[in-house]
């Protein structure tokens, strides 16, 4: 569909945003694919529930099963304009981008080779998954991982176990947490992006 020419109105809101934006909403239709949301200064989309949508990487930091454990239809929402999409004519926004980021607030309170307790949250075979509290979790490593200690000796490890690890490494960019064993001695003390 040529948005330009059938809704004009529409294409003139959506060319007048800019990224950074503040818009504010009500959630008009939840799938699981995303969330679209009738936007209070916009008008209405020909073919869509709402002129603006959060893809679901958008609606939050936190783990979660489905849309409808962060939003629900009807809910009053203010969120941050990201981009333009061009061919659906929405607005793309972002829920998550107001609130703080887990990891960031993690990695400014956490040094390198600071001892924590975490529970164990899964097991897999290449190690086993800690939450370490606040939307975190790190992975200690049963073998070694580009050149990341692995853990040693090799435990048996029970969901739900809580457990002591060492942070091995934070890397902010592509957001993972690496952690040892503190029995491990090992631990790779890795400088903190800033």
């Amino acid at each position: 569909m040529d948005w330009q020419s059938e809704s004009p109105e529409l294409w003139a809101f959506l060319e007048s945003l800019h990224c950074g934006d503040i818009l504010s909403g009500t959630i008009a239709a939840i799938e699981r694919f995303g969330v679209f949301v009738a936007l209070d200064d916009g008008p209405g989309h020909p073919t869509l529930p709402g002129v603006g949508f959060l893809g679901v990487p958008e609606l939050s930091w936190r783990r979660f099963g489905d849309p409808t454990d962060v939003v629900q239809v009807g809910q009053r929402v203010s969120c941050e304009f990201i981009g333009f999409d061009t061919y659906n004519a929405e607005a793309r926004l972002s829920l998550k981008a107001l609130e703080p980021d887990p990891l960031q607030v993690f990695a400014d309170r956490t040094v390198v080779g600071q001892e924590l307790r975490g529970t164990v949250e899964k097991v897999v075979p290449i190690g086993i998954f800690v939450n370490l509290g606040d939307g975190i979790f790190g992975l200690v490593p049963f073998r070694e991982i580009d050149g990341r200690p692995a853990a040693s000796p090799v435990e048996d490890f029970e969901v739900g176990e809580e457990i002591a690890v060492v942070v091995a490494e934070i890397e902010l960019p592509r957001r993972r947490v690496f952690l040892s064993r503190p029995e491990n001695g090992q631990c790779a003390r890795v400088v903190l992006p800033t």
